[in-house]
């Protein structure tokens, strides 16, 4: 029996609750899976798992075993980087993951830079709007926009982002500045569908915590970001996104950043990885040619459209 390959498997059950769904995340026949699980209970002589049918759930002897099959597996992997120069020169393939749009506009143009610099590196980019799990999805390193929760990822901080109510000037023009948020119900609005509890949008009572939830009735709702600022310039209505995604239409006078008194606290935007030993130079150097970069991009934003 291959003590490795089983002690993967395990770590792969635990962590995705299941065998079927390990199964699937290892590409490999269930049967398989729950034969080398097994045979490694039977060569250990110990049983590891209580299979039930709703859960699973690790004996003592099981959590004790996961905790050291995870610090072994982890050696291996810095042992197999290491003797293939991850270590000692930048080499190799780095896996990157952005939002959409913040990917294609500003990490997209670093990645480029990156890869002419550093030939022996390749790069690939997945844009998407759902963060994923770093470990469980082979992910080196994804650029995040929002509070992080509790966990044992590095973050490093790029910079912060504001959420911006904007028009175009002919909305404007046609129904007045708002001077208060209560006034968007009586606004054409745009919005974004995302699975949140509450359609309303969060202002903030200048000076003070005190929170504003608006109940905006919208006119339009599109499912992208994209969309719902090609709408407000075209005129359709008042919409509220990341100051990134309308930097450019704000510059060209084509959208009209309001309300900025009650804007939310910009959001953090962060370069984060897991944290698991010694860093592969491929990291390092990326870490070290975009963090600076990417500043710089969102310190030009944050100068865009302020009154």
């Amino acid at each position: 029996m291959d003590r490795l390959e089983a002690m993967s498997m395990l770590v792969a059950v635990t962590e995705r609750g299941s065998f079927s769904a390990a199964a699937r995340a290892l590409e490999v026949p269930l049967a398989t899976l729950s034969r080398k699980v097994s045979d490694l209970e039977s060569q250990l002589g110990a049983r590891l798992l209580i299979r039930t049918t709703r859960k699973l759930t690790l004996t003592d002897a099981g959590i004790a075993y996961v905790a050291s099959a995870r610090r072994i597996l982890e050696q291996v992997d810095e042992a197999e980087r290491e003797v293939a120069g991850e270590f000692t020169q930048p080499k190799g393939e780095l896996v990157i993951t952005a939002p959409i749009m913040f990917g294609r506009l500003h990490v997209l143009p670093v990645v480029a830079g990156f890869l002419a610099e550093y030939p022996e590196i390749s790069v690939r980019l997945h844009l998407g709007d759902r963060n994923v799990d770093l470990i469980d999805d082979h992910v080196d390193m994804a650029v995040r926009i929002g509070a992080l929760p509790d966990s044992s990822m590095v973050a490093t901080p790029i910079g912060k982002m504001r959420t911006v109510t904007c028009a175009s000037p002919a909305i404007l023009e046609r129904y007045d500045i708002p001077d208060r948020p209560e006034e968007l119900l009586d606004y054409p609005c745009i919005a974004v569908e995302i699975p949140l509890p509450t359609p309303a949008w969060r202002y903030r009572l200048p000076g003070s915590d005190v929170a504003l939830e608006i109940p905006v009735v919208p006119r339009l709702a599109v499912t992208t970001t994209e969309a719902a600022a090609q709408a407000a310039i075209q005129g359709v209505g008042v919409t509220r996104l990341l100051h990134y995604q309308v930097a450019e239409a704000v510059a060209h006078g084509e959208l009209q950043i309001v309300l900025e008194p009650y804007e939310l606290e910009p959001a953090p935007i962060h370069l984060v990885h897991a944290s698991r030993g010694r860093m592969p130079l491929k990291m390092r150097r990326f870490l070290d040619f975009a963090a600076p970069r990417l500043r710089e991009i969102l310190g030009r934003i944050s100068d865009t459209g302020r009154a």
